[in-house]
């Protein structure tokens, strides 16, 4: 997986950079090689907003894009809590597909089955 890391108006560190990469380690275990990561963040400069740092990820997968959006008040713990709702998503996504691949599967032998007969 191809994780890209951007800042609007913020300078994206390395230190970002590496926690960002080990935080959504466990989707690109998960999803294919050429799936691609976006995650973008940037401060919220209105005082009034408690959770102004917000982590905002991307997942291209093939035939499907995944979004999370995350606010906290610092900018690591928005990072987790995205990568935290990516992977829910991710989850739910894989468990999908499984289930209408062995779906049509199960289809496919029985339809066999009956011309069998």
């Amino acid at each position: 997986m191809r994780i890209e890391v951007k800042g609007r108006n913020v300078v994206v560190s390395d230190e970002l950079r590496t926690y960002a990469e080990r935080k959504f380690e466990k989707i690109g275990r998960q999803v294919s090689e050429l799936a691609e990561l976006e995650l973008e963040v940037w401060e919220e400069r209105n005082p009034a907003i408690a959770d102004r740092w917000v982590a905002e990820a991307s997942l291209q997968l093939k035939g499907v894009t995944l979004r999370a959006r995350e606010a906290s008040p610092d900018l690591k713990g928005s990072v987790k809590e995205c990568a935290a709702e990516l992977a829910v998503q991710v989850k739910r996504h894989r468990d999908k597909r499984r289930k209408r691949r062995e779906a049509r599967a199960a289809a496919a032998a029985q339809n066999g089955a009956e011309q069998a007969a």
